[in-house]
């Protein structure tokens, strides 16, 4: 089992190294971060975008870009599209956002003819190796989808589990964040969670263990459930911290970053391959390790 993110470097090293086709690649910190991981020996990667400005940042960054394949575009809809066919033609195995806005990537994506349009929902899930807290948790969603209903949260844990399966965790315990710990009819949140955990216990939903309502201090704490008188498997042992939204999920997420210092990486899963998206405001350790964390999903798909 995989529990920081040096492992996870060290594992991805170890296993067949993939292709990653960075889409829109003219970027400073993308750039830093794919030549660190192609030096690490993670990736090889195809930098598609435009050449020129690729060149002057890799000159400026003293980027030695002899170990990459680029493909010149005129265009950001052409940096997409071709990037995402590179995955579709089993060129690449896997795709990076670069210096292009997430609407824009995702059109390319979910294109139906040249796209990699997978069998279901699109959800973002982020991995954070918190200080405080025993093991990596694993965050879904605050990045894609917005007001997921219960049909939709049943394809976000499967995504989840997906990357915790590919760490190597077993059981996954997964906990659907409520405001409170019982089923209450006025707040749909809650019923949400109770249907889940028994969609679980019924075999409808896989490869995990759900419990819930549980709020954030029983999913994470044993005491806090002890002190509440919650028995739960999945109280203060939680591996997927299922959101009710896309807000709380955001604020969550942020929460662990710059309160409590965690490190991340993150991965939009669903398609058929996994996206690696990550925001211009996330660190250079955070791109990287979201490389890794992309490459390990992959060669686990």
């Amino acid at each position: 089992m995989i529990k920081n993110f040096d492992e996870l470097i060290e594992i991805v090293k170890q296993q067949p190294r993939m292709k990653l086709a960075v889409a829109a690649a003219e970027d400073d910190e993308v750039l830093l971060a794919v030549d660190e991981a192609a030096k690490l020996g993670i990736v090889d990667a195809i930098l598609v975008g435009n050449k020129s400005k690729i060149e002057k940042i890799a000159s400026n960054l003293n980027i030695d870009l002899g170990k990459f394949e680029i493909i010149h575009t005129e265009s950001l809809t052409d940096s997409a599209r071709i990037a995402v066919s590179l995955v579709a033609d089993n060129i690449a195995d896997f795709l990076m956002k670069g210096l292009i806005g997430t609407a824009d990537l995702l059109r390319a994506v979910l294109d139906k003819e040249k796209g990699l349009r997978g069998s279901g929902l699109l959800s973002h899930v982020m991995v954070y190796s918190v200080p405080t807290y025993h093991k990596l948790l694993f965050l879904t969603d605050g990045g894609m989808v917005t007001y997921p209903d219960l049909y939709q949260k049943v394809q976000i844990v499967n995504n989840a589990v997906k990357v915790a399966k590919a760490f190597g965790i077993t059981p996954i315990h997964v906990a659907p964040l409520c405001a409170v710990e019982v089923v209450n009819p006025d707040m749909l949140a809650t019923l949400d969670a109770a249907a889940l955990a028994k969609m679980n216990q019924r075999g409808q939903i896989k490869d995990c263990i759900i419990d819930g309502p549980l709020a954030l201090d029983n999913a994470i704490s044993i005491e806090a459930a002890k002190h509440k008188g919650i028995v739960s498997p999945v109280a203060g042992q939680a591996d997927i911290l299922l959101v009710p939204n896309i807000e709380s999920g955001n604020i969550l997420g942020k929460s662990l970053t710059y309160f409590a210092k965690a490190k991340s990486a993150g991965v939009i899963m669903g398609a058929k391959c996994p996206i690696v998206l990550v925001s211009r405001a996330d660190t250079h350790e955070a791109k990287l390790n979201s490389i890794a964390l992309g490459s390990l999903v992959a060669n686990n798909k």
